[in-house]
């Protein structure tokens, strides 16, 4: 026994100096962590530039609006965000403007126009975010990326906690009512609507509606007379566009559809023309077009018609948000992109 004592004591002093060395380890890995946070939060950019109108909603949302350099030309809210200097169009981002603006961070979406540019950025040194962002799933992880890129962690989850929060708070409210058929139009001649495999029948979900239109091939298929009557719809909406208020295009929608007394939501006049960026633009005001929908289809509900937050919406804006949606083909020409009309 006397033998074997000093190697108990080494074994024991062993173990001592590697729960020691492991207790100093934890200490100094949590230290290097708060300094990373800290290196982090003090070298934020201060000059940033969006290149989509969602992601300059969603910045100026976090609070970043000083810091906005430059955005995209139909970047048009909030506000102030008509008064930054422009760097091109959402199809068509201006390298140099991008580069003469001396940006720290550039914010971008995923599709081919805007990935080459920030594929060039990026070769030249620049740091460039970019994200997708076509369901809603995809909107509130751009906004903790945006979050974590900017510095605005506790900023992004908290808009995170307010979207969400809204959108459960809206389901809740429409727990109990009875699914409503919707038609949702997005070009009236020829007659194409959103199928279900789109971001629009995640907005008509979250209102408390079914898309009345089965299982198709495409996302934004054609429909004729036969299958305009055997969807039976019970509301129908469009998405505003042209130069026109949407008062005025109310009217010519219900002028339109009363071509067609013996549709249901035509007999019970259910058709209503939406702001176009409110519901189809990917960004914080997400709940408030979610809610201008499910009171289209909840009127007693929500004991109003939605209004327009806009009452005029350039027709270029929503043939883009179309496009991009993938709801229309989009033709090359020598100088860009140009839009199927």
């Amino acid at each position: 026994m006397t033998v074997k004592k000093p190697w108990i004591l080494l074994i024991f002093a062993i173990t001592c100096l590697f729960c020691g060395f492991g207790l100093y380890w934890r200490a100094a890995s949590q230290k290097t962590l708060r300094l990373a946070r800290t290196s982090m939060a003090t070298s934020s950019p201060k000059r940033i530039i969006s290149l989509a109108p969602n992601i300059t909603e969603i910045l100026f949302e976090l609070g970043l609006g000083e810091k906005i350099v430059a955005v995209s030309s139909d970047s048009d809210y909030p506000a102030e965000a008509a008064e930054k200097k422009k760097v091109g169009t959402f199809w068509q981002p201006n390298t140099e403007a991008v580069i003469a603006a001396k940006p720290d961070l550039v914010i971008t979406l995923w599709f081919e126009q805007q990935k080459a540019v920030a594929d060039s950025l990026r070769r030249l040194g620049y740091q460039v975010l970019l994200l997708r962002i076509e369901k809603i799933q995809e909107l509130l992880t751009a906004i903790e990326k945006i979050g974590e890129a900017t510095g605005c962690h506790q900023g992004a989850d908290e808009l995170v906690g307010k979207i969400t929060g809204r959108m459960n708070n809206l389901r809740l409210k429409l727990d109990a009512t009875d699914k409503i058929k919707v038609l949702w139009v997005v070009q009236s001649e020829p007659l194409r609507v959103a199928g279900r495999n789109t971001f629009v029948n995640e907005l008509i979900e979250l209102a408390g509606g079914e898309n009345a239109v089965g299982p198709t091939i495409q996302q934004y298929p054609l429909i004729g007379t036969e299958q305009l009557i055997s969807c039976e719809a019970e509301v129908i909406i469009q998405s505003a566009m042209g130069t026109s208020s949407i008062t005025e295009q109310q009217r010519a929608a219900e002028a339109f559809w009363s071509k067609r007394p013996n549709l249901a939501a035509v007999k019970n006049n259910r058709i209503y023309v939406v702001d176009s960026d409110m519901v189809l633009r990917l960004g914080p005001r997400l709940p408030q077009g979610v809610e201008m929908i499910a009171s289209c289809l909840y009127p007693d509900i929500f004991k109003q018609k939605p209004a327009a937050v806009h009452p005029v919406t350039p027709k270029g804006v929503l043939w883009r948000n179309l496009q991009f949606f993938g709801i229309l083909p989009v033709h090359r020409i020598s100088n860009g992109v140009q839009l199927t009309r």
